[in-house]
């Protein structure tokens, strides 16, 4: 008799994993299907080039909620996060190092600008004070707007209030952040060019903007929210790459219970009247459920997953709206030794952070001028990390692994443009010129280079238009709108059927807040005896 599980959980990326183990330990039969033949999503390590592993897609963790490292206890687990230390920005001649160390930051910030070193720990502190205010909306159901029930907007209620408490300096800044580009922003606090090209660069992350595009000081404000041992503003590696993190949780996961399948492709989401009753896999093999869980995005979700017909054209529609647009790429180099920055030779610690390629706000808007137009960024914005300088095991001994993050590569090319088949060698070429400007000895040294292109990241990884965040991190698209407008509470308007992916709130990075927030929903819903009942 084939078995009966409460929940299938689609996807095996960390959210999707996050939400079984958070079900598991709360008495359910769960089951994990992965298409791919290993866990993670875009949070994989593999060894893409013999005794050289990359994290392949995702490459560093700040916004991983310490409540889910805590509540499954992922250290038990094997989850170590290893610091990176700073942002380095070579510029011709010269460079502009940001380091952990505060008193060594401030002195290289008065070597530039005595004014912006003041400015700095004054935009430090504040920014710390937003993202203490914003950071409990990361933990809460977004309200209902369309619905009649008060209680959902009892959390806003409480954010209300406390807004009204902040000084009217935060409350002037609070607005700023969420209607001004991140170049604009900035510009009212800096005057270094290299200083706010690199601090831009956090607010056109997942977006299809450039840093002058209005809405950019929000996501900027999104990537500050991160924190490593209540460090606000700290990023880290993960050792063993960003797919330990989901390593760790799938152990956690199957530590409660959960069945966790790879190889296991979803064709259809099965259901029985307006209800999800369990899933039909690529090979015919048909699963049944009392509960269906997607951490896919909501094209793959219901576009792909659902049979053509069966929903309501209105939804539909909606779900046709919301936008992907896809505008990153990646470059994964095998180095057969250590690069050496032309402003700063030698091998310091300057490489163990991460190496900012935004040396001018007028440089990276005009790496979006090409994106604009149809054009992957012949000069791109690249944030490069060598983990191997904080985690060796990563390369063979003298060997290092380079990630480079690269926007932008829109997913929508212009006519004439050709395919990103076409166009993967000139795209990881540019990204390799662009570094030889600041890394004169990067050629010699490249033994491998894998390019991911959006394309690469649609077709393997199931993120449509390649998109990493499963949709943009636009205002229009975020908290009771995300994914669709009275349809954020993780629910769906199929019964039984929910959404658990980085396309619900609060939205992408490796943060697990979207499986942990659906998860406890579900138990809750269950708990309350509705069960099965659509919101």
């Amino acid at each position: 008799m084939t078995k009966r599980y409460d929940a299938i959980v689609i996807g095996g990326g960390h959210n999707g994993l996050t939400s079984a183990a958070y079900l598991a330990r709360a008495g359910w039969s769960v089951l994990v299907l992965e298409k791919r033949h290993v866990l993670g999503g875009a949070a994989v390590t593999e060894e893409v080039f013999p005794g050289f592993r990359f994290s392949v897609c995702s490459y560093v963790v700040s916004l991983l909620r310490p409540e889910i490292i805590r509540e499954l206890d992922l250290a038990r687990h094997g989850l170590e996060i290893l610091p990176l230390d700073g942002t380095f920005t070579p510029l011709d001649g010269d460079y502009l190092w940001r380091t952990n160390d505060h008193a060594q930051t401030m002195r290289e910030l008065r070597r530039w600008s005595m004014r912006d070193a003041e400015a700095y720990e004054e935009y430090g502190r504040l920014m710390v004070e937003m993202a203490r205010f914003i950071k409990p909306i990361l933990s809460i159901v977004p309200p209902d707007p369309t619905g009649l029930d008060p209680r959902g907007f009892l959390p806003l209620a409480g954010l209300a209030r406390q807004f009204a408490q902040l000084p009217e300096l935060h409350q002037q800044v609070f607005v700023q952040l969420m209607t001004m580009s991140a170049a604009d922003f900035l510009d009212q606090w800096f005057e270094t060019d290299p200083l706010k090209a690199t601090m831009a660069a956090s607010g056109i992350i997942g977006t299809y903007l450039g840093v002058r595009s209005p809405g950019t000081a929000y996501v900027l404000l999104h990537h500050y929210m991160g924190e490593i041992d209540g460090a606000f503003r700290s990023w880290g590696i993960p050792r063993g790459g960003t797919g330990a993190i989901s390593n760790a949780i799938a152990s956690a996961a199957t530590a409660a219970g959960v069945e966790i399948r790879t190889r296991a492709s979803v064709a259809r989401i099965r259901l029985r009247g307006e209800r999800a009753t369990g899933v039909t896999l690529e090979s015919g093999e048909e699963i049944e459920a009392s509960t269906v869980l997607s951490s896919a995005d909501p094209t793959q979700t219901f576009l792909r997953m659902i049979e053509p017909g069966t929903l309501d054209p209105a939804f539909e529609a909606e779900l046709r709206r919301y936008k992907y647009r896809g505008s990153s790429g990646k470059v994964n180099l095998a180095l057969d030794g250590a690069p050496e920055i032309a402003s700063l030779p030698g091998q310091g610690e300057h490489l163990r952070g991460a190496i900012s390629f935004s040396p001018s706000i007028d440089y990276m808007e005009r790496a979006y001028d090409d994106a604009k137009y149809g054009r992957f960024s012949r000069r791109p914005y690249i944030d490069v990390v060598l983990p191997t300088y904080v985690d060796p095991s990563m390369a063979p001994p003298g060997k290092h692994v380079m990630s480079c993050f690269v926007q932008y590569a829109p997913y929508h090319l212009a006519d004439g443009e050709g395919t990103w088949d076409d166009q993967r060698d000139a795209f990881g070429d540019a990204v390799v010129d662009t570094i030889a400007e600041r890394i004169p000895n990067i050629r010699d040294l490249i033994l491998h280079r894998q390019v991911v292109t959006p394309l690469d990241l649609e077709r393997e990884w199931s993120l449509t238009e390649g998109n990493i965040f499963q949709g943009e991190l636009t205002l229009e698209q975020l908290f009771f709108n995300r994914p669709t407008p009275g349809w954020a509470r993780y629910r769906t308007p199929i019964r039984g059927l929910w959404m658990c992916g980085s396309a619900t709130h609060p939205g992408g990075g490796i943060m697990g807040a979207p499986g942990r927030i659906a998860a406890l929903e579900l138990i809750a819903e269950r708990r309350a005896g509705l069960f099965g009942r659509a919101a």
